[in-house]
């Protein structure tokens, strides 16, 4: 089943779960399995596909969240040179980062470890993007806060930060935005649904519960879709895993202090 059609099948709001639903990702069935996964924004059932109707040049003074900027250094043999960057106009002065993402793990008493990825469409790419969920640090937020703020509002759940990266380069070829990767655990109980969202105007973001024993292989499946195209700090982190335990290098023990 193409994306477009799965999504388009799926035009409800407040979809949710009353089990988690899992199936192998070479299960004729999963676009079915992915589908019941999907939970649309909890304020607004879409009505259509998102169509970029125009592209134009955007001056600098008219941008609300990002500028362009020419750097004039010199390199390591001494020789001027220039680069074009992209910054963001919002970082935050009391934390000195943009954004954080939220690794995340929900543990419940009777299923394996998951994981929840998002799925929204992205102007940029003119595709929908899976991620794992979020957001800018508002001024006067600590990564720790926006962390638990952000992964409320995109997932619904209430989470216990486990730990926080350093402050990490999100694409330095071509900006200077910089991220925190901050592990958040969620804890289960039986019965549990699927929370609402609590997503602001103009965000329309899907959740997808998948266990971590199948992590690699559905982003992969994701990959391979029309219209759709998975983040790589996603794909990473993903790749990491998979290769550690395909190459036998004990990553999953667990390390004792």
């Amino acid at each position: 089943m193409q994306t477009t059609n799965l999504i388009q099948h799926h035009r409800i709001t407040h979809l949710r779960l009353t089990t988690l639903t899992t199936t192998t990702p070479h299960s004729p069935r999963i676009a079915l399995t992915l589908a019941r996964n999907f939970t649309m924004s909890s304020h607004l059932a879409k009505t259509q596909e998102p169509t970029i109707t125009r592209i134009s040049n955007l001056p600098t003074t008219e941008a609300k969240w990002v500028a362009l900027k020419k750097i004039e250094f010199i390199d390591q043999l001494g020789k001027p040179r220039t680069w074009e960057v992209a910054t963001r106009k919002t970082r935050s002065a009391r934390a000195g980062v943009d954004a954080v993402a939220m690794g995340n793990i929900l543990l419940h008493p009777s299923r394996p470890p998951s994981t929840v990825i998002v799925i929204q469409y992205r102007p940029p790419l003119d595709a929908y993007t899976v991620e794992w969920p979020a957001g800018l640090i508002d001024e006067g937020e600590t990564p720790e806060e926006a962390a638990v703020r952000e992964f409320k509002e995109e997932v619904g759940y209430d989470c216990k930060v486990v730990s926080v990266s350093p402050v990490v380069a999100a694409d330095p070829g071509m900006s200077s935005a910089n991220m925190q990767l901050v592990m958040v655990e969620a804890r289960l109980e039986e019965g549990d649904e699927l929370p609402e969202q609590r997503l602001e105007d103009g965000e329309y973001i899907q959740r997808v519960v998948v266990p971590l024993s199948e992590f690699y292989e559905r982003l992969v499946e994701y990959s391979k879709k029309d219209r759709m195209v998975v983040a790589a700090k996603l794909f990473h982190f993903a790749a990491g895993m998979q290769f550690a335990r395909t190459e036998g290098y004990g990553i999953y023990e667990k390390v004792k202090n």
